[in-house]
């Protein structure tokens, strides 16, 4: 058996801790309830020892038993899994990531949420190297319509909210590239909507462009957005798979599972 430094034995606790996630894992998995024999088949585990663990597990309130020989995840993990879910914040889990995409494509690369008709800047990655000329700060906002993060959301929302935020802003244009007519609008969030990804085309400043990827929380909801804005002839669509990845790690980190 592999001792630690301090001379204390590991392989028995990592066994019972192997043994402990399987058994989770076959209860995850199964909607109703599992009985013994199910989960001793599916684990490969004797069915004492799977009784064992589970007892252990019952005890804790990380499984439950219903009825003598059946068992269902307990309340516990849903417990711990809120806990978790609180202390969990996007812009902690996308700072690292947003360094590296930035390393990689030396433009800014920015984090957004929405707020009302807005999107609100919550973090960025930026170098002088850029050469960008305008960079958004952070606590900065700019209409929805006219960012890529912000059409990114609006194509989240039904018909109906989109019309409504078009009648309640009327659209208002920065650049003669913005967006200002609502049947063009709808034009371009149902490509963000088939696409997955959404375009800034000098909408809101002239010179700049931006392609931008959704962040979602463990609930599938949309949450923020990951964008790269880069002078106008420099924005690479070679940079469109690493933001996508990029979006959908920090996904990952908020919990979010895409399962296709």
């Amino acid at each position: 058996m592999r001792k630690t430094d301090d001379g204390l034995t590991t392989q028995p606790t990592i066994q019972v801790l192997e043994r402990m996630f399987a058994l989770i894992d076959v209860l995850a998995a199964k909607e109703g309830l599992a009985s013994l024999k199910e989960i001793s088949e599916k684990t490969g585990l004797h069915p004492s020892t799977a009784h064992r663990i589970l007892n252990d597990l019952v005890a804790g309130r990380y499984v439950d038993r219903p009825e003598a020989g059946h068992y269902r995840l307990g309340m516990r993990l849903l417990e711990l899994g809120n806990f978790v879910k609180g202390r969990l914040n996007v812009r902690d889990a996308a700072l690292k990531p947003m360094r590296d995409l930035h390393q990689l494509t030396q433009q800014p690369v920015n984090l957004s949420v929405r707020q009302g008709d807005e999107i609100v800047y919550i973090e960025r990655a930026y170098s002088e190297r850029s050469g960008m000329q305008v960079v958004r700060a952070i606590g900065g906002r700019a209409p929805l319509h006219l960012t890529s993060v912000g059409k990114l959301f609006l194509a989240a929302d039904d018909p109906s909210r989109v019309r409504a935020y078009a009648t309640k802003t009327g659209l208002s244009g920065h650049t003669k590239n913005s967006l200002t007519q609502l049947t063009l609008l709808e034009k371009e969030l149902a490509k963000a909507r088939q696409y997955g990804v959404a375009r800034d085309n000098e909408e809101l400043e002239l010179g700049v462009r931006c392609m931008a990827a959704g962040i979602y929380d463990d609930q599938g909801k949309l949450v923020a957005g990951l964008s790269i804005s880069a002078p106008t002839d420099r924005l690479d669509e070679s940079w469109l798979p690493k933001l996508q990845a990029t979006a959908k790690h920090i996904s990952e980190a908020l919990g979010y599972l895409n399962n296709p």
